[in-house]
């Protein structure tokens, strides 16, 4: 990794607890699942509360291009509280540019299939290597002619698709299972779709699919046995409104138990299918109070962290919440006990191999953590400052971010690839640190 070529943001250090309440944007998950949803409905929808960020910003262009009319129907110019006006229209050939978005680049095949014309998908050079096959193959096998196997490719659509009964091996990731499920309901004969594979990673993931599409008027059948029935029908076009995003949430509840601080964020939803919610059994289990409180019409979560350098390192099987890996590794490597991550072979094909990255990155600043093929060991050790290399990956940028904040002089390379997900992450963070007054819960806005 060549760091010369690529900016260095001089991670902020604190001697003090972080105290701090912090307004998280939309959930990237949600967003995107709605304006797919939306782009297929019989009606116009809004999403409100959507995230606009690289992720989401690139799902809009490519369903804009396929004939999509979505407008950003905002208060004023800027504001935090996106809403998005969807106007469905039929679909033609084009050209999509995934970035390095899996949600995109496996969700949208299955749109362009019913699309009139050829769709060609290409993306960042990173993109190229991520798993594309499961869900290209299944549209396959329901009707679909697509040449190639992963980035770039070309779906052939025809205005339909028959539809019917597919397996697929969704072991390397959930977003092939809920890439083939949001666009089912228009497939002719729907879908019968069974995971074929010994694990299923990130099945919360597909619980939000299967609940936005019950939401949306969808009929949807489950099994214990990993098999997913979507008859044919009508999408309803509907008014989403979206959650702060959950993920997005964590390197700030990280910055409170690190520090010994308190962090807030206001509308943690009370029930949830993000993954991001375990952040709260996990902090509790390493040693934070974490408290959800009921404040007006929602509610919002505190964390607490206990005295600075006494977090508890944790042993955990993390295949459901793979995406938490970056955030809780950054917590065990500044912990006080070992700490075993297990169940997430399948982060190996992610923005970059995450596993083998924060082994690297770890073990640059003289951590100790070593990389088996499923997860990771890490055994506590004084870290130094350093180079923290993100790999494009805007979880990896994060998790440096989480380690400088009590290690000196760490340097996180292009700390701008957390745009991904949350654009100004930078900026949120550095006034998170300025902004250390205690919360003062009785002055709810």
């Amino acid at each position: 990794m060549d760091s010369a070529r690529m900016p260095l943001w001089d991670s902020p250090f604190v001697k003090d607890p972080v105290r701090a309440r912090v307004h998280i944007p939309g959930s990237k998950s949600m967003t995107n699942r709605a304006l797919i949803l939306a782009a297929l409905a019989d009606s116009p929808s809004t999403i409100s509360g959507a995230l606009r960020s690289r992720d989401t910003d690139l799902m809009i262009s490519a369903l804009a291009d396929l004939g999509t009319s979505i407008t950003d129907v905002s208060a004023s110019h800027g504001s935090p509280n996106i809403e998005l006006r969807v106007h469905p229209h039929e679909l033609s050939g084009t050209t999509i540019d995934c970035g390095l978005a899996g949600t995109l680049m496996r969700f949208v095949p299955s749109v362009a299939a019913l699309a009139h014309g050829t769709v060609f998908f290409d993306g960042d050079v990173q993109a190229r290597t991520r798993p594309m096959g499961a869900v290209l193959n299944g549209l396959r096998g329901l009707g679909a002619r697509i040449d190639g196997t992963r980035l770039p490719f070309e779906v052939h659509g025809t205005g339909s698709l028959p539809g019917g009964d597919i397996s697929i091996d969704a072991s390397d990731s959930s977003q092939f299972v809920s890439g083939l499920l949001l666009a089912a309901a228009r497939f002719d004969e729907g879908i019968v779709l069974r995971h074929t594979g010994t694990v299923l990673p990130s099945q919360p993931h597909i619980d939000m699919t299967i609940a936005m599409l019950r939401e949306a008027g969808v009929e949807v059948e489950t099994s214990e046995r990993h098999v997913w029935r979507v008859r044919p029908g009508t999408i309803r076009g509907r008014h989403w409104k979206i959650e702060p995003d959950l993920s997005n949430a964590t390197p700030f509840l990280a910055a409170a138990a690190v520090s010994g601080g308190e962090v807030t964020i206001p509308q943690w939803p009370h029930t949830t299918t993000q993954p991001g919610d375990a952040i709260r059994s996990i902090l509790t289990r390493m040693g934070a109070e974490v408290e959800l409180h009921a404040r007006g019409d929602g509610h919002e979560l505190v964390v607490t962290g206990p005295a600075r350098g006494s977090l508890r390192g944790i042993d955990m099987d993390m295949s459901d919440i793979g995406e938490l890996t970056p955030t809780v590794a950054a917590l065990a490597a500044v912990a006080n006990s070992r700490s075993f991550l297990r169940g997430i072979a399948h982060l190996r094909g992610h923005e970059t191999d995450r596993l083998e990255a924060l082994s690297t990155e770890i073990n640059r600043l003289g951590g100790r953590c070593e990389a088996s093929p499923d997860g990771l060991t890490i055994t506590p050790a004084p870290l130094h400052g350093g180079v923290w290399h993100s790999y494009h990956d805007h979880r990896m940028a994060t998790a440096g971010a989480i380690i400088g904040l009590v290690t000196e002089n760490v340097q996180v390379e292009n700390i701008g690839t957390t745009a991904k997900t949350l654009p100004g992450f930078d900026t949120m963070w550095t006034q998170m640190i300025a902004g250390t007054q205690p919360t003062n819960r009785g002055n709810e806005e």
